[in-house]
C-alpha cells in the first residue's frame, strides 16, 4: 500500500485498501492495536462493519480527488479517540480505489512526534501545536458571533493560510433552531468573515455579509451535509467543482490557488458553518496533519460560536420580552406632556428590569411611574411585568404613592416565597428567588399642581422650572422592595404650570470611566436648555450621558406638567338636605351647557343625582359636588366625610335599593372611588372623543 502523510510520523496508525464496494483487501500496520481486528477478522468485510465510514463519501473522494478526514465511530456509533483519513489510490488495480488510515485522534490533533523524528517534521509538529494553543487564547474573546468567525480568519491568515473565509447557516444567524443535518437543497450561508493575505481579500466571489449556497456535491456542500472535512490540491485535474462557477474558477487560476481544506464549524453535535481555508503564496501544500489543525481551529470556534450564539438568542428573548411588557404607546393625558426612552445593557450584561409607566387616573390626575429590577436576562424581564401588573392595578385603586409602595412590597416578598415553597423547584429555577427592585411612584394633580411622591431606593427626580433652575427632589428614599421592615414617605410638590420632570433609572448615570456626580452635573446642564421637544431631549440626555455601552438597562421618563385653568373646574357644597339635590342638579346642568356639553347634560344629571343622593344619605359631611373638564373626559367628583366605599351588586327583583351603582356605571365609561384624609370621593368618568354615552 502507498503511504500517506498522516502516519508518517512514526505514529501508530491502522492501514487497509478498500475496493470499489467498499469492501477491506487489506488490513495491516497497527490495525489491531487500535480498532481490535485482526486481519483474517477484517479482510472481506465492508468498511462501514469496521469503522463507521459512510461508505457514499469514498467513491465521491475518489471522484473529486479530496481527501476525506472523519471521526472514527465503533459499532453503537459513539465516538472513538481515533480519527480516519482516506484519499484515493492511483494504482494500476482498478478494483482498489481508496487507502484509509486511522490514527489517535491526539496525534491527529495535536500533532506530536515520537522521540528521534525528523528535526523539520518536529518542528512542524511544533508549530501546529503551538498554533492550536494560541487559538484557545485568541479565538471566543467575546460573545459575538461576527468577531468570533473573524478572530478564526484573522488567526489563520498570520501564517496557516493565504485566504480564509468562514460561512455560517443563514438561520443561526437570524435566531431560528439550526436542525442538523440541514435539509439538501435550503442549506443558505451567510459570509460571517473572510481574510486574506491580499489587501482587499480579491479571491473573494462573495462580499461580506452576503448570502450564498454552495452546490450538493461541492465539498462545502458535503461537508455540510455529512460535518467531515476535506483536503484537495488544486491542479487541472481536481479543479472539479470549483469551475462550477466561473467567478470562482477564475478566481482559482488568477490568484493561483493550489491547495484547500474545507471543514466544518461543529459544537454539540450540530454543524453551524463551514470555513476555507486556501494557499496561494504559501508553496508549500496542505498535508494531511494540517486537515487536523483546521479541524481543530474550527471546532474551538465553532464552540465560542455557538455559545455567542446561544447568549445572543436568551439575550434578545430578554430584550423582545422587555420591550413587550413596557408600554407601547404612553398614554396621553392632558394633566402631562411625556417622552420616554429604553436602552438595555451592554451585550455583556443582557437586558435588565427597568421600566417607566404613565397611567391616568380618576380627577384628570396622572400617575408616573420608573423602576428597576435587580439583575438581567430573562428573570428580571419576566419579574418586571409582573411588577408593573401590579402597579398598574395598585394604581387603579388610588391609594397614595406611600401606600402603593407599600403594598408593592408586599406582593413582591409573597411572590418570593410562594416560589421558594414550590416543591421540587428552587426560587432561581421559578424565575423569581430574591426579587429585589427600586420604584419611583408619583402622583400630579394638574388642578392643584401639586406632585406627591414616595422612593423605593429609588433616585429622586430631577425638577426644572420654567426659568430653568434644576433641582432634584428631596424625597425620602425608603428600602428598594422586597426588603422590608420601613415604611415609605411621601412627599407633596407644588409646581408651576410649565415645569419640567425627569425620571431614570441609575444606568443612565453610572456609565464604566465616568463619575456618578459629573454625570448629574451633565444633566443639570442639559436639563437648563430643555426649551426643545421632549424627545429630542430625551435623545439629547442618551448621546451626552452614555458615552459608553451602559452596563445597566436605562429608563428614561420626562415629563412637563400642565395646568387646568379655573373655568374648566367647578365645585359646589351640598348641605344634608335631600331637596337640595334638585338645586345641585340644576346648577350642574347649567354649566355643562356654558362648557359646550348640552348632549351630555341629561346623562350626567341622572349620575349627579344618584351620587349626591347616596352621600346625603350614607355618608357625613362635608358633602361637595365637583365637575372636571379637561380635553378629553368629563370628571364627575362627590366626596363626603365617611369612610365607609360604596360597592357594585346586582339587586334581586323584591330589593328597593342597591340599583344607583349599576345605572351609574351604565351611564359612565369608568368608575370608582378613592379615600382621602378626611372621608372618600366616589367619582366618575365619560370619554368626550367618543360618541355620547347612550341615554336610559
Amino acid at each position: 500500500m502507498p503511504d500517506l502523510d498522516v502516519a508518517d510520523s512514526g505514529r501508530p496508525a491502522a492501514s487497509c485498501a478498500v475496493d470499489r464496494d467498499g469492501t477491506v483487501t487489506a488490513w495491516g500496520g497497527d490495525a489491531f492495536v487500535l480498532l481490535g481486528y485482526a486481519a483474517k477478522d477484517a479482510v472481506g468485510r465492508h468498511i462501514d462493519d469496521l469503522l463507521q465510514v459512510p461508505a457514499d463519501l469514498l467513491p465521491w473522494a475518489a471522484d473529486t480527488g479530496w481527501t476525506v478526514f472523519a471521526p472514527v465511530r465503533d459499532r453503537g456509533g459513539d465516538r472513538l479517540d481515533a480519527l480516519w483519513c482516506a484519499e484515493p489510490l492511483a494504482t494500476a488495480d482498478r478494483d482498489q480505489f481508496w487507502a484509509v488510515r486511522v490514527v489517535p485522534q491526539e496525534a491527529a490533533t495535536r500533532h506530536s512526534t515520537a522521540p528521534g523524528g525528523p528535526p523539520e517534521q518536529d518542528h512542524s509538529s511544533r508549530r501546529r501545536l503551538a498554533m492550536v494553543y494560541e487559538a484557545s487564547l485568541r479565538i471566543g474573546n467575546t460573545l459575538d458571533v461576527f468577531r468570533t468567525a473573524d478572530e478564526l480568519a484573522q488567526m489563520s491568515t498570520e501564517e496557516f493560510a493565504d485566504y480564509v473565509t468562514v460561512d455560517l447557516l443563514e438561520q443561526l444567524l437570524t435566531g431560528d433552531e439550526v436542525v442538523d443535518p440541514a435539509p439538501e437543497g435550503s442549506v443558505v450561508l451567510r459570509r460571517t468573515a473572510q481574510r486574506s493575505v491580499l489587501d482587499g481579500c480579491p479571491e473573494a466571489v462573495v462580499a461580506l455579509g452576503d448570502k450564498h449556497a454552495y452546490p450538493q456535491d461541492s465539498p462545502a456542500g458535503r461537508t455540510l451535509a455529512t460535518g467531515h472535512g476535506f483536503r484537495q490540491q488544486v491542479n487541472s485535474s481536481t479543479l472539479g467543482w470549483w469551475s462550477a462557477s466561473p467567478e470562482r474558477q477564475t478566481a482559482v487560476q488568477r490568484y493561483g490557488i493550489h491547495s484547500a481544506l474545507v471543514v466544518p464549524l461543529r459544537a454539540r453535535g450540530v454543524t453551524l458553518g463551514l470555513a476555507m481555508f486556501c494557499r496561494h503564496r504559501t508553496r508549500e501544500p496542505y498535508e494531511a496533519d494540517d486537515l487536523g489543525v483546521a479541524e481543530e481551529l474550527a471546532r474551538r470556534a465553532a464552540v465560542c460560536v455557538d455559545n455567542a450564539r446561544r447568549y445572543t438568542r436568551e439575550r434578545a428573548t430578554a430584550v423582545m420580552l422587555q420591550r413587550s411588557l413596557l408600554p407601547g404607546t404612553l398614554a396621553s393625558p392632558t394633566a402631562v406632556e411625556t417622552a420616554a426612552r429604553y436602552r438595555p445593557a451592554g451585550s455583556r450584561s443582557g437586558a435588565g428590569g427597568d421600566w417607566y409607566d404613565v397611567i391616568p387616573l380618576s380627577g384628570a390626575r396622572v400617575a408616573l411611574v420608573v423602576g428597576d429590577v435587580v439583575g438581567h436576562g430573562l428573570r428580571a424581564a419576566a419579574a418586571m411585568g409582573r411588577l408593573r401588573a401590579a402597579v398598574r392595578t395598585l394604581a387603579d385603586i388610588d391609594l397614595p404613592p406611600d401606600e402603593v409602595l407599600t403594598r408593592l412590597d408586599d406582593v413582591i416578598t409573597r411572590l418570593g416565597r410562594e416560589a421558594a415553597a414550590v416543591d421540587g423547584a428552587g426560587p432561581e429555577e421559578q424565575g423569581l428567588g430574591e426579587m429585589s427592585a427600586t420604584c419611583l411612584y408619583a402622583v400630579y394633580d394638574p388642578v392643584s399642581r401639586y406632585c406627591w411622591m414616595a422612593s423605593a431606593g429609588h433616585p429622586p427626580p430631577a425638577v426644572v422650572t420654567p426659568e430653568g433652575e434644576v433641582t432634584f427632589a428631596d424625597v425620602p428614599i425608603g428600602p428598594p422592595l422586597g426588603i422590608g421592615g420601613l415604611p415609605f414617605e411621601a412627599i407633596n410638590l407644588r409646581l408651576a404650570e410649565g415645569s419640567l420632570m425627569e425620571f431614570y433609572t441609575d444606568g443612565l448615570v453610572k456609565v464604566p470611566g465616568s463619575d456618578v456626580d459629573e454625570a448629574m452635573e451633565t444633566m443639570r446642564t442639559v436639563l437648563r436648555a430643555a426649551d426643545r421637544p421632549l424627545q429630542q431631549t430625551c435623545d439629547l440626555l442618551l448621546r451626552t450621558l452614555l458615552t459608553a455601552p451602559p452596563t445597566d438597562d436605562v429608563a428614561l421618563l420626562l415629563v412637563r406638567t400642565r395646568a387646568l385653568s379655573a373655568d374648566n373646574v367647578m365645585s359646589w357644597d351640598v348641605s344634608d338636605d335631600p331637596a337640595e339635590v334638585a338645586g345641585v342638579r340644576r346648577r350642574a346642568s347649567d354649566q355643562l351647557s356654558a362648557w359646550g356639553l348640552d348632549e351630555a347634560a341629561f346623562t350626567m344629571e341622572l349620575v349627579i343625582s344618584e351620587l349626591v343622593t347616596n352621600a346625603i344619605r350614607h355618608g357625613r359631611q362635608p358633602v361637595r359636588l365637583r365637575l372636571i373638564k379637561d380635553d378629553a373626559s368629563l370628571f364627575c367628583e362627590v366626596s363626603d366625610g365617611s369612610n365607609t366605599a360604596p360597592h357594585l351588586r346586582r339587586a334581586r327583583v323584591l330589593d328597593e335599593g342597591g340599583r344607583g351603582l349599576l345605572l351609574v356605571a351604565q351611564l359612565t365609561d369608568r368608575w370608582g372611588t378613592r379615600q382621602t384624609p378626611v372621608g372618600k370621593i366616589i367619582w366618575t368618568e365619560n370619554d368626550l372623543t367618543s360618541a355620547p354615552t347612550p341615554t336610559l
